[in-house]
């Protein structure tokens, strides 16, 4: 296979491509990252793959010499190279860019220290910030989720995996939700191994539907290996192919596909973690040799009616749409009709009325009886699968909302003990209402580690966490970025323009308190803030509502 590279000379503009892939300019050359290509003024240089990829490296860290043990563990894995080896890979990529050992305008040797990328680059080499309003055009809506890295992620110190969503080749776009219901469960089963980095679903879900190259979903996700797959269904039968794919240097270590029945269906996602897992054994120290599961159901269409289910509480997440929550709800109530005894169903359903309760979609909104209703699916949940992470998320929330502090921490700890890679940003709210921003940063931080295309709501309450500690400067652009990408979500509206008030931007923090009130006409501090916004601590409800008052919202 030949790799090339791109480019039309001095006409060509800085761009980026795609999901953060870059294109690198430097002399009369240019480096697209993402279409894995090199190409002179003139024409496509071709180069062998690994030459490609040690050129990548050089470039990517071109602020520092690069040792020959950083160049070989990045290029070759760690292998045994020989100096014979790695000068001649050196001097090929010399040759590519129209250097010479003896010139060394591009890649300069350092005698006993190694080797750097020395040409000026045109792309800056910043590395990733928080997200601010000023980053999002005019025009931008959900899809904005799609943060540009300007810089790879570091890999973490532990083994490291991105699922990415499987496709669906069943020829028809209704079976969408069974491809993405296994993906998700396959990431699930993943991520109960504490050896294991697993990125969540939101961020490896950013490029389903899209043709990727697994290089740069390594950088921009931070990981050292992918996984992709396909699902057909046809009939009661089912053909999962899966493939796992180190982004490090766009191998394939392993690939496999299973043909089963749909009722086989557990048994066939079990057989691919487990493969996987042995595949990933060598980088481990120590695997995990017990790990709890979710109780199957005892019929596949009860399944079939959680994944939907899934799939419509997601569109919600994104549209705040009443249609959407009561289609989630009615797709889990024919889940539960069938099988009374599944828990994920149950804990799926706690959030839909919890949602139910907090937003205003219906006469629903602030009934406590639904949030009663949403403790007690949550409870049913943990009494039928105690080793279900996302039964005692579901539980820690509504307890938040309960006033029920230290309860809602203790189920969400539980939670993170059976599964170290649990994203969930509610853990980062129960916190901040708990009186425990500093821990609500921390947890939150490390939910963007694991999910870097993170929900808008994430930055908001890691906004809601810095104003908290007063910390106003730092909390405003997250509290933009999350308007930006939602304007019809009115806590983020809530927050910023109490943020504005604290800055003394006053006109900022009505505007921003205007735009509360087109969401929500009847919004009241003492109506709804005080009830959407449980604090434990008094100072904390004072310091909030003060700042509401400040920035005009009604009493």
């Amino acid at each position: 296979m030949t790799t090339g590279v791109i480019l039309a000379s001095e006409t060509l503009d800085l761009r980026v491509r795609g999901l953060g892939a870059l294109i690198y300019r430097f002399a009369n050359f240019a480096l697209d990252s993402e279409v894995l290509e090199l190409r002179s003024a003139q024409a496509l240089v071709r180069v062998e793959p690994q030459v490609f990829s040690l050129l990548v490296y050089l470039i990517e860290n071109r602020s520092h010499v690069v040792s020959k043990e950083a160049l070989i563990e990045a290029v070759w894995e760690g292998r045994i190279v020989s100096d014979d080896t790695l000068n001649s890979r050196i001097n090929a990529a010399r040759r590519a860019v129209g250097d010479t050992g003896t010139a060394q305008a591009v890649i300069r040797t350092f005698p006993r220290r190694g080797f750097r990328f020395v040409a000026e680059i045109d792309v800056p080499a910043s590395p990733p910030r928080a997200p601010s309003a000023n980053d999002l055009p005019a025009s931008a809506g959900p899809e904005v989720a799609l943060h540009r890295q300007e810089a790879p992620l570091p890999l973490p110190d532990r083994p490291s995996i991105a699922v990415l969503a499987f496709a669906n080749l069943s020829g028809d776009k209704e079976q969408e939700y069974l491809s993405d219901g296994i993906t998700e469960d396959i990431i699930t089963e993943l991520s109960r191994f504490s050896e294991l980095f697993v990125i969540a679903r939101n961020s490896s879900f950013q490029y389903k539907g899209k043709a990727v190259d697994v290089r740069q979903v390594g950088r921009d996700l931070g990981v050292r290996y992918v996984l992709e797959g396909s699902v057909r269904r046809s009939g009661d039968r089912l053909r999962i192919s899966a493939q796992l794919i180190d982004a490090m240097t766009g191998g394939h270590r392993w690939a496999e596909h299973y043909d089963r029945k749909l009722d086989d269906v557990f048994a066939v996602q079990d057989e691919i973690v487990r493969t996987i897992v042995a595949i990933l054994a060598a980088h481990v120290r120590k695997a995990e040799t017990e790990r709890s599961r979710a109780k199957p159901p005892n019929s596949w269409q009860v399944y079939d009616y959680y994944l939907q289910a899934v799939e419509a509480a997601t569109s919600f997440s994104s549209s705040f749409s009443a249609a959407d929550l009561f289609e989630t709800r009615r797709l889990l109530q024919l889940s539960l009709s069938i099988d009374a005894n599944y828990a994920r169903s149950y804990a799926q359903l706690a959030y839909a009325y919890q949602a139910a309760w907090a937003f205003p979609l219906s006469s629903e909104f602030l009934n406590p009886s639904v949030l009663d209703q949403a403790h007690q699916f949550a409870r049913k949940a943990v009494q039928l699968d105690a080793n279900s992470p996302l039964a005692h998320a579901s539980l820690g929330t509504v307890l938040s909302w309960l006033g029920k502090h230290e309860e809602s921490i203790t189920e969400f700890d539980r939670a993170n003990a059976l599964n170290p890679n649990l994203v969930d940003w509610r853990f980062g709210a129960a916190l901040l209402y708990a009186g425990k921003s500093r821990r609500a940063i921390d947890v939150l931080e490390a939910c963007t580690r694991l999910d870097p295309f993170y929900p808008s709501v994430t930055s908001l309450f890691l906004g809601f966490a810095h104003y908290m500690l007063e910390q106003y400067a730092q909390a405003l652009p997250l509290l933009r970025a999350c308007v930006s990408r939602s304007p019809n979500f009115r806590s983020g509206h809530v927050v910023l323009a109490a943020t504005h008030a604290r800055l003394g931007q006053l006109e900022k923090a009505r505007a921003e308190a205007a735009e509360v009130l087109r969401i929500q006409p009847n919004y009241t501090i003492a109506g709804t803030a005080r009830r959407m916004a449980p604090f434990k601590q008094p100072k904390d409800d004072k310091h909030f509502c003060d700042a509401l008052r400040k920035a005009g919202l009604p009493e």
